[in-house]
């Protein structure tokens, strides 16, 4: 998805997610052998299949909604693996009883649930354990030469640093022009001139020499880095490596030139008609289901909090048009009369009241904007709306940051399911880096999947 969404994190991810099927299966099936004896199995091993299968597609969301495949160190930490595990299952197991309760012909066999439970807990952190090891030995690695040495550069090529273990690439170190700064951290070793680089492809094993466009224009003898590429060396820009193994896209290091010759940022004849189809169906849909729960929540907050249940506030939408936002309020009534419009500092603002406290962890202070939704002025998925006061300052202060108003705002969006909690400028660039990766891969299947990754953001309680 998305031009390799997250690379090598996903690759093993959805490795380490078949495996676990795998052996969650086999371990129902086992346990299913064991009860009903050898010689009956030949007889209902097609009547017990389909319902083991059941039994581990239920296990797999209730493991993917425990964070045990989004987490690189859920295998490393065997105490935060058992304890994780344990819980998925154990909620497994509820949601099991209620479905057998209601349906019992999904039962795969009596007295085959407990021992099959107990086996796949023992099955899966052992596995676990086993593929994390084997992953850090033999799993293939990208081996990536630097060429720039900008600060902005270095920033990059150190979070991608940082994260190797996770991502799965490793830098092998950079090269340098005439005249270049070095790397002050030292965390990146020089390993010679843009002269060495064949050389350095060859005896490092490098798959890939990328770029700083920061460093391109002016300062590094593009007819030599022809020469190289013609001879099969294999280059990129920096920029689009780093979007491709974090999913965001740097605006640090960006130039309009990437923007403007990149693949993405395509809107085809059907795609907007069928994003706003699919805004139309969820948006009625969740305004229906989420009607009950809003007036008991209005109820509560007025009962709690003297002011309205119902608090509406002006935001950006497609275009820089501004509209009027409905949400449950969380605050104290008049909460800016004396500040003016102002960041909400952190979910311990004391402007929050308890009952607001308890519906912005949960997002269901939100649940208004279905109409929203549905009359057209946000979509499901998209970049999330700022105050126009906010607009203004940040447009001046962050490049590009205009360039997030080119679609609609959207309840939920990838950088609501991929970045935490923020109030500041810096988190602002940040969201904005995961806002132009969703402008740029936008598709069906990119907002499907953020809403899948919306309701475990919500279950975890992460993000804002």
């Amino acid at each position: 998805m998305a031009n390799g969404l997250i690379h090598t994190a996903h690759r093993r991810a959805r490795t380490l997610m078949m495996s676990e099927s795998a052996v969650i299966l086999a371990a129902v099936a086992a346990s299913a052998y064991v009860r009903v004896g050898s010689g009956a199995w030949p007889s209902v091993i097609a009547d017990i299949l389909p319902k083991a299968l059941f039994i581990t597609s239920v296990s797999q969301l209730c493991l993917y909604y425990s964070d045990l495949y989004d987490d690189p160190q859920a295998g490393g930490n065997k105490t935060e693996l058992l304890i994780r595990t344990l819980r998925a299952l154990g909620t497994t197991l509820l949601i099991l009883a209620v479905i057998y309760t209601l349906y019992p012909p999904l039962i795969v066999a009596p007295g085959v649930l407990a021992p099959a439970a107990a086996l796949s807990v023992a099955a899966v952190i052992a596995w676990r354990v086993v593929f994390w090891w084997a992953a850090r030995q033999v799993a293939p690695r990208e081996r990536v030469l630097l060429v720039g040495t900008t600060a902005s550069a270095f920033a990059l090529a150190h979070e991608l640093h940082r994260r190797r273990e996770e991502l799965g690439v490793q830098l092998v170190g950079y090269v340098e022009n005439e005249a270049t700064p070095h790397d002050a951290s030292g965390a990146l070793p020089l390993l010679g001139t843009i002269e060495d680089i064949p050389a350095l492809v060859r005896a490092r094993s490098v798959d890939r020499v990328v770029v700083s466009l920061a460093d391109a224009r002016g300062k590094l003898p593009m007819d030599k880095l022809l020469e190289m590429k013609l001879d099969g060396v294999t280059f990129d820009h920096l920029t689009s490596l780093y979007e491709e193994y974090t999913g965001k896209i740097a605006v640090e290091n960006l130039r309009p030139s990437w923007l403007i010759f990149s693949a993405g940022f395509r809107k085809t004849q059907l795609l907007l008609p069928a994003k706003r189809a699919l805004d139309v169906v969820c948006g009625a849909i969740g305004l229906l289901l989420a009607t009950p729960i809003v007036l008991a929540l209005a109820a509560v907050v007025k009962a709690t909090s003297p002011g309205p249940a119902l608090f509406s506030q002006r935001r950006v939408g497609r275009d820089g048009r501004v509209f009027t936002v409905y949400k449950l309020r969380s605050m104290c009534a008049d909460a800016e009369r004396h500040t003016g419009p102002v960041w909400t500092t952190s979910r311990a603002d004391a402007r929050i009241t308890p009952i607001g406290r308890l519906m912005r962890r949960t997002r269901l202070d939100e649940l208004p904007q279905f109409w929203n939704i549905l009359i057209g002025h946000m979509s499901l998925v998209g970049p999330r709306p700022e105050r126009p006061e906010f607009v203004q300052s940040l447009i001046r202060q962050i490049p590009f940051y205009g360039l997030r108003h080119v679609v609609k705002p959207g309840l939920t969006g990838w950088a609501q399911v991929r970045y935490t909690y923020g109030a500041s400028v810096e988190d602002a660039v940040e969201k904005l880096q995961y806002d132009l990766f969703y402008i740029k891969h936008m598709s069906i299947a990119l907002d499907l999947f953020i809403a899948f990754e919306t309701v475990k953001t919500v279950l975890l309680r992460r993000g804002q």
